[in-house]
């Protein structure tokens, strides 16, 4: 099982990267002690494999271009393919501890196009009005999935035979998941809208590329092929914010990464960030995480040391 402590995209994308995901077998096993992301939130970013989790400890908040859910400690749930999510952390008073089963969903099928895939697998996963699934233990069919969700972490990967229980488990999860969505896989008239979704993504991998330099809102728009206020429509249903604080968001996530990794000055990253100057980038910087650059970098170098 992996411990994260950070999460990783792909160069010029908000799609996660997920280091050690191979096609021989595409699953991992994290346990993110998420107290020390250094926003202390998880930024918007999507992957096409299926994310299973349990919260442990603590109590985060996952949004969605759908909406919001709240989970405390001893809940869990899905964030289905492909679905664009953010998580924040909420308690201050306990460690905020998330256990992650990450699987590309071929995994239960054993090959795409196959009855299995047909039949039990894309019903689900292709379900994009089921953005996320919550899971509490005070619903008992609900508390039997975390049960098994839990049980699934205990497995032994050293043990002969490891993949195939592991499969076993995961397809055990999968069908309980599906038995209980069912009623709602009949309902696509409330699913978001595809097309906005496809469009968003195009405008968030145009903002990585070029987050460093002057983007307007006509600029973004363009990328996706949109007028300016359809490219501000998009942002709102789907991030619940605007263009300019999407891109705000990026590159304060951005400057927060230079200050913590390298010795670069602040001036320095301040223009590399596309935030200008050092006085403008410290008044920005400052409002947005509490802290001055300085202040900031001494606070994540020192942890990193210790």
């Amino acid at each position: 099982m992996q411990i994260v402590h950070s999460i990783q995209l792909h160069s010029g994308s908000s799609e996660e990267n997920l280091p050690g995901f191979t096609p021989e077998f595409p699953y991992i096993a994290s346990r993110a002690e998420l107290d020390h992301y250094r926003e202390f939130f998880v930024p918007w970013h999507w992957h096409k494999a299926v994310e299973l989790f349990y919260m442990e400890s603590g109590e985060i908040r996952y949004h969605t271009p759908g909406g919001t859910e709240l989970f405390p400690a001893g809940t869990g749930g899905m964030v289905n393919s492909n679905v664009l999510h953010m998580t924040q952390m909420l308690s201050r008073t306990e460690e905020n501890i998330q256990y992650l089963h990450i699987f590309d969903p071929v995994l239960i099928s054993g090959a795409y196009g196959n009855l299995i895939e047909k039949k039990y697998v894309t019903p689900l996963a292709a379900a994009s009005q089921l953005e996320l699934i919550r899971l509490t233990p005070d619903v008992p069919e609900q508390a039997e999935i975390l049960t098994m969700i839990r049980q699934a972490f205990r497995l032994d990967e050293n043990e002969f035979g490891y993949e195939v229980r592991l499969r076993n488990a995961l397809s055990q999860i999968w069908l309980k998941l599906l038995e209980l969505s069912s009623s709602e896989l009949i309902h696509e008239e409330t699913a978001p809208d595809k097309k906005s979704d496809d469009k968003i993504k195009t405008m968030m991998i145009y903002i990585h590329d070029h987050f460093a330099e002057k983007i307007s809102v006509r600029d973004l728009a363009a990328a996706a092929f949109l007028s300016e206020r359809e490219c501000y429509r998009v942002f709102q249903n789907c991030l619940h914010m605007t263009p300019t604080e999407y891109l705000t968001s990026i590159r304060l996530q951005m400057a927060c990464r230079m200050l913590a990794e390298t010795r670069e000055s602040v001036t320095a990253i301040g223009h590399a960030c596309g935030l200008g100057s050092s006085s403008y980038f410290g008044k920005t910087f400052r409002e947005h995480t509490g802290y001055t650059p300085l202040e900031y970098r001494r606070k994540w170098q020192d942890n990193d040391k210790s």
